[in-house]
């Protein structure tokens, strides 16, 4: 049984702090981290799913989100999830949580995306002689309820997302957790800090040596300006970003980002092998494979 001796913040770590890292935290783990809507699918989700279960037209909704957000001063997430709602009573349709979730059967990908996932894992795992793990994870201001019903779910290690209050009835009625273009950032570091229950502070320090994903091993796709906290953060903290554009449109917004500084690549939004994302993103994978070979060898001869 290892030692073990309690820390001012409560926190538990062996007295031994090296042996432990090495036995129990390799920091072998890369972190793929995906925003959603016009990431891995061109459109909202709303717009596959909800929307046309109440005859709503999509730009009639996001025009009635924006003119209320203004209108109030709200904010546009929260506003956008309790009209949707408001919008289903007055149309009669119920949005409970199994509703949502049948819904998200109808929510459509960018192409190779359903077989992308495997193919990563079997990049890493081949690259690096099975010593390395993928871990995919989606951070979304889009909902949870619906994300639980899409076919790719049970590729995700963790699902991050906003998501509704449902009352005795088992009906959406508010808001319960909102995920903001800057909010997502407090789900990086729940990854980086391996504290994934979002019951738990993340606040108390964590020396770097204890993370177990540290930044430099995260890769984090997203499309355009909303990504660019996590994009910032991410990269500041030694990590990977990728910016996305559907295949049809202008790379225009992909490269004011690259020249921005906010991410390592752009590439059309085809997740299919040999495409240019999926080439660039190899580059980066034989990058943080690299680093951990290399601090795996060193924390071995300092251990001598």
């Amino acid at each position: 049984m290892p030692v073990h001796k309690t820390l001012p913040s409560g926190s538990i770590f062996p007295a031994n702090l090296l042996d432990w890292t090495m036995a129990k935290l390799k920091r072998n783990i890369i972190a793929l981290i995906y925003d959603f809507d016009g990431t891995l699918s061109p459109q909202p989700m709303q717009e596959y799913t909800v929307l046309p279960a109440i005859g709503m037209r999509a730009d009639v909704f996001w025009e009635a989100v924006n003119q209320e957000a203004k209108a109030t001063g709200g904010e546009p997430i929260i506003t956008y999830m309790r009209l949707m709602y408001e919008k289903a009573d007055a149309a009669k349709v119920p949005i409970t949580r199994d509703d949502l979730k049948n819904l998200g059967r109808h929510v459509k990908y960018f192409k190779g995306v359903e077989d992308w996932f495997d193919l990563i894992n079997q990049y890493v795992a081949e690259k690096s002689d099975h010593t390395v793990l993928t871990r995919h994870y989606i951070i979304s201001s889009g909902l949870k309820e619906i994300l639980e019903g899409v076919s790719i779910y049970e590729h995700f290690h963790n699902v991050f997302a906003s998501e509704y209050y449902f009352d005795h009835y088992g009906r959406a009625t508010y808001p319960n957790r909102v995920i903001t273009d800057t909010t997502k950032t407090q789900y990086l570091f729940r990854i980086n800090k391996g504290i994934e229950d979002l019951s738990q502070s993340i606040n108390s320090h964590m020396p770097e040596a204890l993370r177990p994903i540290p930044f430099s091993n995260m890769i984090y796709f997203g499309d355009g300006m909303t990504d660019v906290p996590s994009m910032a953060v991410t990269r500041q903290n030694g990590g990977h970003s990728l910016a996305v554009f559907p295949p049809r449109r202008s790379a225009k917004a992909g490269k004011e980002l690259f020249e921005a500084g906010r991410v390592d690549f752009f590439a059309a939004a085809d997740y299919r092998e040999g495409s240019d994302l999926h080439r660039r993103t190899c580059i980066i994978l034989d990058k943080v494979i690299a680093d951990i070979r290399l601090r795996t060898e060193t924390a071995a001869l300092a251990k001598k």
